[in-house]
């Protein structure tokens, strides 16, 4: 999906204060809808969480990508606000976009910014306002395989655009044997998963092709998979489920998805050395993004094709979309009071805790500012 904004504003970013090593526990599923998929702190520092006599229960919708953090997130924020439920089902950007211009949900999660249709439907539900995206989340998509002895894969975006467009079908094809000189590939069938509901991620993960591999990737792009073949599951969890139970598996995932049998690909960019899904990584290739929302908006592009030393290219930044005004009454303080929880310095330190990675100072600052003006 283009994003299409007259007289853009570019701001080139800083690069993401990405917190040190952090001490980690598992989280346990709640009554929040947790897939207890993230980790977080053992306790919230409760004075630190401004809940504003707000109460009730806020219903969102969107971005599997951010499903863990969203997770931690809520159970540290119910811990403190004990008069507010949140449930967010984490069904696909798709679906949350849907929700919040059908005025179903009080924010939704979105890897991909709101287009000029999505804005126009939002003028609807936003009494006197429209959607505006908030950026909150940023990590690398992970290109997860399980192929058993091959601890290290490097793959560039012709050999990505191949096996998912099931040009490249086994894994010991000599386009990857190239790339992998030193690795023992066996004779096994590539198992391609792509996500079978809309997704920002695969908005994302399609973008890099189109920027990089155009030739072997002759496809739109969008929310919604387009290239023929391969298998299909929902959200991420549900694609990281089949790499992990499926030998020859391969697909794209958030970075925290990517764990136990999955093991992540190094990207060939071009780049003096193949680069790693880490969220430093990923940090690299944001500092590079140019706002290109107007107003209240706060849009970002990224430059997939870049070839920056030790830059990750595959990467996503999710947005939370609310009514910059019109939101609901009944909603307004509790989505306020969230919303300016996971942006603050606290809630973004949570993101570091789960793989993924805070916003610049100079973008959640002015999240902030926005939050606080929201009405």
């Amino acid at each position: 999906m283009k994003l299409q904004r007259k007289n853009r504003r570019a701001l080139a970013l800083g690069a993401f204060a990405v917190s040190g090593a952090l001490a980690l526990t598992a989280c346990g599923s709640d009554d929040t809808g947790s897939n207890g998929g993230g980790n977080t702190t053992a306790t919230a520092d409760a004075s630190n969480i401004k809940c504003d006599d707000a109460s009730g229960q806020l219903l969102a919708d969107g971005s599997s990508a951010q499903k863990n953090a969203i997770d931690a997130w809520v159970k540290q924020f119910t811990a403190a606000c004990k008069n507010i439920q949140i449930n967010y089902k984490g069904g696909g950007s798709g679906a949350g976009v849907t929700a919040f211009t059908q005025g179903q949900v009080a924010f939704a999660g979105s890897d991909s910014a709101l287009d000029e249709e999505e804005i126009t439907a939002s003028k609807q539900v936003c009494k006197g306002g429209q959607g505006i995206d908030l950026p909150m989340v940023g990590g690398p998509i992970a290109v997860g395989y399980n192929v058993p002895g091959v601890d290290k894969l490097v793959l560039d975006a012709k050999t990505i655009a191949q096996i998912f467009n099931d040009k490249i079908k086994n894994w010991n094809d000599p386009a990857i044997a190239k790339l992998n000189p030193d690795a023992k590939l066996p004779d096994l069938k590539i198992q391609a998963f792509h996500r079978s509901d809309e997704s920002g991620t695969t908005d994302n993960f399609t973008k890099y092709l189109i920027a990089t591999a155009k030739a072997d990737w002759p496809y739109e792009g969008g929310k919604a998979w387009q290239a023929k073949g391969g298998q299909s599951a929902s959200g991420s969890t549900g694609v990281a489920a089949q790499v992990k139970q499926t030998s020859g598996a391969i697909s794209y995932m958030e970075l925290s998805y990517a764990k136990d049998a999955i093991k992540a690909a190094q990207i060939n960019t071009g780049a003096a050395a193949p680069v790693e899904a880490t969220t430093e990584n990923a940090s690299k290739m944001v500092a590079a993004a140019k706002r290109v929302g107007e107003g209240k908006d706060m849009a970002l592009e990224l430059d997939y094709a870049t070839k920056a030393e030790g830059a990750y290219p595959i990467t996503l930044v999710t947005y939370e979309i609310v009514c910059d005004k019109g939101n609901k009454a009944e909603t307004l303080p509790a989505t306020k009071a969230f919303l300016r929880y996971i942006a603050s310095e606290d809630g973004q330190k949570v993101l570091a805790e789960n793989d993924y990675a805070p916003m610049p100072e100079e973008i959640i600052s002015e999240v902030r500012t926005t939050i606080e003006g929201l009405s």
